[in-house]
């Protein structure tokens, strides 16, 4: 019989956030030409300075973890971005192929514009249109999906159900409610209560995709007034997305039982460069 002294036990609850980076421009992003997985370029000199900016603009965040696509664009946008920061310059990046760009087929290297032409020959729409040789766009949304898994469960590994002293509160940090307060352009915008942060360095593609499959598929709260179109607008170099994610254990590990989209596509930090040029 249980002790009437004895506490209930608490519901396990894990949140931690998840902000995305797209990586820096390089000559091919300013020469209109598609990348994918089979044109590795580097920053170009604009690239790292949108990186450096990226990089100062969320400097004071302390990111428990950082996942990155293999592809070097990406890297080298890391490996700024984490130079920069105040709190993790140390922290290992994880290198992960289940991040790189959308595979365009024969289209990679060549000009978007033919891209546009292919798909509409194919009578088509450009964004869900495969060229030969290409990744569908259910592919895309495949890889990001092993990847949360990936993600949720190195979190838990690492930090535990009980590993994070802010979720004391955090329970209630993806509460709807918190969809109507809108974010001020602060780099800490929908992280007061939530201590893990985790940083993922990808592609355009990639995370559009994968911004709509948080919305659409796993229901993630939105911001006050903003419009779909905006949240699935293209991402520019250094773009910035948010969501705050909260986990629940279930026999079969844990699951998503809660998400909210803070905001997506920011570039709040290139008006210094913009101003510049």
């Amino acid at each position: 019989m249980r002790d009437p002294d004895e506490r209930a036990p608490q519901l396990k609850m894990f949140t931690f956030s998840l902000t995305l980076v797209r990586h820096g421009e390089t000559q091919s992003n300013r020469d209109k030409l598609l990348q994918g997985q089979g044109v590795d370029n580097p920053l170009s000199e604009t690239g790292v300075l949108q990186a450096e900016a990226v990089g100062q603009y969320l400097k004071d965040i302390t990111f428990s973890n950082v996942f990155v696509s293999n592809l070097q664009r990406a890297v080298q946008t890391a490996e700024i971005i984490l130079k920069s920061n105040t709190h993790c310059s140390g922290t290992a990046m994880v290198l992960d192929p289940l991040l790189r760009e959308r595979g365009f087929g024969i289209a990679e290297g060549r000009p978007k514009e033919d891209l546009k032409n292919m798909a509409n020959a194919a009578g088509q729409s450009c964004r869900d249109y495969t060229p030969p040789g290409g990744e569908t766009v259910g592919q895309v949304k495949l890889r990001f999906k092993k990847f949360l898994k990936v993600l949720f469960k190195q979190m838990l590994d690492e930090h535990g159900w009980s590993g994070q002293d802010a979720c004391a509160g955090a329970t209630g940090a993806v509460d709807a409610s918190d969809s109507e307060v809108a974010p001020c352009g602060l780099a800490d915008d929908g992280l007061q209560g939530v201590s893990l942060h985790a940083l993922v360095v990808s592609h355009g593609a990639y995370i559009r995709v994968a911004s709509r499959h948080m919305v659409e598929d796993l229901k993630s709260s939105l911001p006050h007034g903003v419009k779909m179109s905006q949240l699935f607008s293209p991402c520019p170099n250094t773009g910035i997305s948010r969501f705050i994610l909260t986990l629940s254990p279930s026999e079969s590990g844990p699951v998503l039982s809660a998400a909210r989209c803070v905001f997506t596509n920011r570039k709040d930090h290139l008006e210094i460069l913009n101003a510049a040029e």
